[in-house]
């Protein structure tokens, strides 16, 4: 029976006020698609500015419950297809599960921005909470997952500079801030177009929501150096490559062992012949030898080879495994005269690769989970190695995400920084990109040149602007060798540390509290 209206009128939803109710969580879809469009490999970084400010607009205004809704709705856009490559070899289970918990701290922030969005100021407040939920999603749950901060979709983007100023959390504010409020500009000029009134207060926040982050990159420029402090380091990267794609990758482990000394000893009569400079050390990549040098004699003399040829200190990724224990995730300092000399145990070891967290649990849903049957347990040491004076801060792969496992390289004194990887797992999927984009971001945040050796692409060497001077192909061989700029000097970013991302949190929990103010008065406060 038709619904009637005590006038007599017919209130029968019409087909376009359906339609209606679908054109925000549509919204919301696509700021998150958008922002995933703007990061590697595509250079669309100015995407994000759209995002934000289409996500603004779903969210101002409604309810905390439909704000949690739409935040979850604009993190699935988000996070699926960025995310794609984490089920490249174990099947979409995996994938879905990891996007649908990481989309929970994007939905808890479209709740609280869309809390804050009635208040003065909203876009700041907003900014800030956003990085709230990025703070949340880098610590927890099982130490936290940072892929995907805005920060690391910017790295060819006008705002970079800031990353030098306050890392990752002051760099991922400015673009939210941004995005916002273009948002809250354009509504505030169709508020001019309807009523002829100039809204002076709401104008000028919102030109100064977009403004201020835009000067504040401009004024940051100055920070951004790749002057050479400390002299300048002749550095080689291999990519030995590996015999196979996929999760089975490390079944011919000797293979890869095999190709990484071939590709240095190759260099090595490079050098001899001219053809190519002597490098003052060489980085092979994690993962490079999985069979454990220690205990292995062959694999031992094998490296000891290569390293001899070349005649410079060589860091190699190698899996140690003690007789009782967990695994290592070791990068070790061979010395051509005395072998190995120092080693670093990655520190945050990745879960669900290489530990695997409530094992019977998730046995139930993926058995891809036996093929990690011995879990890897973390380091605790600060990696730097001396590299024939030379001192290299070391963040192994998955560390490049998160911000302490790179500053306090350089904090403890590393004048270059090297993230070696292991990509071949994740095929000739975007992640290789995306890794990537992180290392040119940590080179600005922290004015250090950073070697990026890979087992299989894409291996780079980045100058401390970010810019990218050499890399190879995915799934080639190959060598770089090159000379770059040695710093000691800290930016503002690395002498603060996490102090402008507690302020910015601050800064949203404040724009909270007051919204909670606002509406625990509006509810004591008696009707008229």
């Amino acid at each position: 029976m038709t619904p009637v209206d005590p006038s007599g009128t017919d209130t029968a939803p019409t087909p376009g006020s359906r339609l209606r109710r679908f054109v925000r969580p549509g919204a919301a879809l696509l700021s998150g698609f958008l922002l995933y469009l703007s990061f590697p490999p595509r250079p669309l970084w100015w995407l994000a500015l759209p995002a934000f400010a289409l996500l603004g607009w779903a969210l101002r205004g409604r309810r905390l419950r439909a704000g949690f809704g739409l935040g979850y709705l604009a993190g699935l856009g988000f996070l699926l297809p960025l995310l794609v490559w984490t089920g490249e070899e174990v099947g979409a289970g995996p994938w879905l599960a990891l996007a649908a918990v990481e989309a929970l701290f994007v939905a808890a922030a479209g709740l609280g921005i869309a809390a804050v969005s009635r208040l003065p100021w909203w876009p700041v407040l907003a900014a800030g909470v956003w990085i709230i939920g990025e703070g949340a999603r880098a610590r927890v749950p099982f130490g936290g997952f940072p892929w995907g901060k805005i920060a690391f979709g910017q790295a060819d983007g006008v705002f970079l500079p800031l990353a030098a100023v306050g890392g990752t959390p002051v760099l991922g504010f400015a673009v939210a801030l941004c995005g916002f409020g273009l948002y809250e500009t354009y509504r505030q000029l169709r508020v001019h177009r309807a009523t002829g009134a100039v809204p002076r207060g709401p104008l000028a926040v919102a030109v100064l929501s977009v403004l201020v982050p835009v000067g504040g990159a401009l004024a940051a420029l100055p920070l951004v150096d790749d002057s050479a402090e400390d002299g300048t380091a002749t550095v080689a990267a291999v990519q030995g490559n590996v015999p196979r794609l996929g999760l089975d990758f490390n079944a011919q482990r000797r293979a890869v062992l095999d190709n990484h000394a071939a590709r240095t000893r190759e260099l090595a009569e490079d050098v001899k012949a001219g053809r190519a400079p002597q490098p003052d050390f060489v980085l092979w990549p994690e993962n490079s030898s999985d069979i454990d040098p220690y205990a292995n004699a062959d694999a031992a003399d094998v490296i000891d080879g290569a390293v001899r040829a070349i005649g410079v200190p060589t860091v190699i990724g190698a899996v140690v495994a003690p007789e009782t224990g967990e695994l290592r995730n070791t990068l070790v300092e061979w010395d051509p005269q005395r072998g190995p000399v120092a080693t670093y145990d990655k520190r945050h070891v990745q879960p669900f690769g290489e530990y695997i967290p409530l094992r019977p649990v998730v046995r139930l849903f993926n058995s891809n989970v036996d093929r990690v049957s011995r879990d890897f347990g973390a380091g605790t040491k600060v990696g730097v190695f001396d590299l024939a004076g030379t001192q290299v801060g070391l963040a192994t792969c998955y560390e490049a995400a998160f911000d302490w496992a790179v500053r306090d390289t350089v904090t403890h004194g590393a004048q270059l920084i090297t993230v070696p990887s292991n990509n071949a797992t994740f095929g000739r999927t975007e992640m290789t990109y995306q890794q990537l984009a992180m290392s040119r971001v940590r080179a600005v945040e922290h004015s250090r040149s950073v070697i990026v050796p890979v087992t299989s692409g894409v291996s780079a060497i980045i100058r401390p602007d970010g810019e990218i001077v050499a890399q190879t192909k995915m799934f080639t061989p190959d060598v770089l060798v090159e000379k770059v700029p040695l710093r000691s000097s800290l930016t503002p970013a690395t002498r603060m540390g996490t102090l402008p991302e507690a302020l910015l949190v601050a800064l949203g929990a404040a724009g909270l509290g007051w919204s909670a103010f606002r509406a625990v008065r509006a509810r004591r406060t008696p009707a008229e």
